[in-house]
C-alpha cells in the first residue's frame, strides 16, 4: 500500500500510471472552471462524475453542493451525511492510500489547503488528476465554495440554492444580534494541549456574530495554545467547548474547579456539538444558532 507521508518506488508510480492510462474519460460535455483557495484555476473538460473528498468538511461540502452521489472516495471521520459512511475510505487526511485512490478513478479530488500534506496533493496532481483545494475562512466563503463545487460537478441548481440558504441564514443571525449586549467568551477547541481560536478563525467569527467578545481573539495564531492560568486571568463570562464526539461534555468539567471564573460562578458552561461549528459547512448555521442561544442564556443570568 502506498501511503503519505513516505517514499514510493518507480514500480508503484508505473503501476499507478498504467491504471490511469487504462481509464478513458467520457466525451467532453463542456469545460467548467473554478479558482480554488490556493489561487489555482482548476478546469475540467466536463463536470466531474467521480469525486474524492480528502477531509470530512470537504465531504459535507460536496454533498451540500448536490453532488453527493458522485463521491467515490472519502477519508476517516467523514460521517455526515449518513450516506458518506458507506463511501470507500482511502485513509486519513494526513496519510492516504494513493493506489487505492487511483483504483477508484476520480476525475476530481477535493483537497484541504492546510490539512492535507502538500506532497500528497502534489503527487495526485502529478498523476494528472485535478485537485481543487479548499479552506473557507468566512461565512461567505462557505457559500462560495459550495457554488464552486456545484459548478465543477454540474449540480448548480441544488448547490447554488443551498449556498443561498446558508448565506441568508447567517445574514438573519447577523441582523438579530447586531445590537446584542457583549458577552466575553472562551471557546475551547482542544483539551490537551489546551487550545482556543482567534478572531480570524471561522469559529471566532461565530463568536462575533452572536455578540460575543473572544477573550483570545487578538492572539496571532489561528488556533493558539493557552494555559488554564490564562483562562482564569481572562475571566470569561461564558465558556463553550465541543469535546471529542457529539455527546462528550467532559471538557467543561475542569472549569468547575475554578469558581472564581465568572462563567463557572454563573453556570455559563456550555457544550456545542463540535461538528456544528468546527467544520466549515452549512451546518455552521445550526451551530451558530445554538451558539447564539447559549450567549442569550448567559445574558439572561445577569
Amino acid at each position: 500500500m502506498l501511503t503519505f507521508p513516505g517514499h514510493f518506488s518507480f514500480r508503484h508510480l508505473t503501476a499507478i500510471g498504467a491504471a490511469l492510462a487504462l481509464w478513458q474519460a467520457p466525451v467532453s460535455a463542456g469545460e467548467v472552471c473554478a479558482t480554488d483557495d490556493a489561487g489555482q484555476e482548476v478546469c475540467l473538460d466536463q463536470p466531474a462524475s467521480r469525486i474524492a473528498a480528502l477531509s470530512p468538511g470537504a465531504t459535507e461540502l460536496v454533498w451540500a453542493a448536490g453532488a453527493g452521489e458522485k463521491v467515490v472516495a472519502v477519508v476517516s471521520y467523514s460521517d455526515y451525511p449518513e450516506e458518506a459512511k458507506e463511501v470507500t475510505s482511502v485513509g486519513s487526511h494526513t496519510r492516504m492510500d494513493l493506489e487505492r485512490l487511483v483504483e477508484l478513478k476520480p476525475d476530481l479530488v477535493i483537497g484541504w489547503v492546510t490539512g492535507n500534506p502538500a506532497e500528497q496533493l502534489d503527487a495526485i496532481k502529478d498523476l494528472g488528476i485535478p485537485v481543487f483545494a479548499i479552506e473557507p475562512r468566512t461565512f461567505e466563503a462557505v457559500s462560495t465554495t459550495i457554488e464552486q463545487l456545484a459548478t465543477l460537478a454540474g449540480t448548480e441548481e441544488a448547490g447554488f440554492a443551498e449556498a443561498e440558504r446558508f448565506r441568508q441564514g447567517i445574514a438573519g443571525l447577523a441582523s438579530e444580534y447586531q445590537d446584542a449586549d457583549p458577552v466575553s467568551v472562551f471557546y475551547q477547541v482542544w483539551d490537551e494541549p489546551l487550545m482556543s481560536v482567534n478572531d480570524e478563525h471561522l469559529i471566532g467569527k461565530v463568536i462575533t456574530l452572536c455578540g460575543g467578545v473572544n477573550v483570545f481573539g487578538d492572539l496571532e495564531r489561528l488556533v493558539p495554545r493557552i494555559s488554564a492560568e490564562a483562562v482564569i486571568g481572562a475571566n470569561p463570562e461564558a465558556i463553550l467547548a465541543g469535546g471529542m464526539g457529539e455527546e462528550n461534555r467532559h471538557w467543561l468539567t475542569r472549569w468547575k474547579e475554578f469558581p472564581g471564573i465568572d462563567a463557572t460562578r454563573k453556570d455559563n458552561l456550555y457544550f456545542i456539538p463540535p461538528s456544528l461549528v468546527q467544520r466549515p459547512t452549512p451546518r455552521m448555521l445550526e451551530g451558530s444558532t445554538l451558539f447564539c442561544e447559549k450567549l442569550d442564556d448567559a445574558r439572561a443570568k445577569r
